[in-house]
């Protein structure tokens, strides 16, 4: 019997809603894999550990966490945002922990309206932070993996050449891939990134776009081609979790993800 990876969901979709209602989702969630967000409307507090534990243990979900993002650069040059980004990131990993996430899932660093005068000081401060939260994941016992981001928006880590400089440079091998689809079309990089980082990709972010931006459409309603994925896959006996994160046609996605992968 060949490896079959497992198919779960991300909570994005409904990142719009309150908490509360988002628990509620939950309940009728059709997979056991979940994938939380310590963002926006659903940041992660002591209390809301409780809820999620709690529909942890009536569902038998397994965790993921993604950290927060929105105004955060861990490459930043103002040592103020670079001090905030990764006391909130580091918050987050202890929500996490407490949690028993199987992952944590973090973004690399992004450019700067300065970084043009400061050759690779934002790849270096990147890369500083990274081996930072490292330190502080190892603490835990958490596993931690960072997202390929596309370089349209400004992000420093978009392609496997960027991986493997960081895992060169730094040697910290146990900092797993998350290969997000969709980013990865932005680029045209998502063979490139299966076929050359296979025992790295810890876990695989699933949706759709046309290719132009990170647009989250459901599976199927963009221009990647599903079909070769999941061939590639299959190739490389990718085994690990893929949670889709569409924001539309979530439930058709979840069963077209499952029928490609069958």
């Amino acid at each position: 019997m060949m490896p079959k990876p497992k198919i779960g969901l991300s909570m994005l979709y409904c990142l719009s809603e309150s908490f509360s209602e988002m628990i509620k989702r939950l309940a009728k969630v059709e997979t056991c894999y979940v994938e939380v967000l310590d963002e926006g409307l659903h940041a992660l507090n002591k209390k809301r550990i409780v809820a999620l534990k709690e529909a942890a243990a009536s569902h038998g979900f397994t965790f993921t966490v993604h950290a927060p993002f929105a105004d955060l650069n861990i490459a930043s040059p103002s040592k103020p945002i670079l001090a905030a980004s990764i006391k909130r990131l580091k918050e987050s990993m202890a929500y996490a922990n407490a949690l028993d996430a199987k992952l944590w899932i973090f973004h690399p660093g992004n450019k700067t309206g300065i970084s043009s005068f400061y050759p690779d000081k934002d790849w270096r401060q990147n890369t500083e932070s990274i081996v930072a939260l490292h330190a502080a994941a190892e603490e835990y016992g958490l596993n931690i993996a960072m997202e390929n981001l596309p370089e349209k928006y400004g992000f420093i880590m978009k392609q496997p050449e960027d991986f493997q400089r960081f895992y060169r440079e730094t040697g910290l091998n146990d900092i797993g891939i998350v290969l997000d689809v969709g980013h990865a079309n932005l680029e045209a990089q998502t063979e490139a990134f299966l076929r050359q980082m296979p025992d790295k990709i810890v876990h695989i972010h699933a949706s759709d776009n046309m290719g132009e931006n990170d647009q989250h459409l459901g599976i199927g309603h963009g221009k990647i081609d599903w079909q070769h994925f999941a061939k590639i896959l299959h190739e490389i006996a990718y085994d690990k979790t893929i949670v889709v994160e569409s924001t539309e046609r979530v439930k058709e996605s979840l069963q077209k993800l499952r029928q490609l992968l069958a």
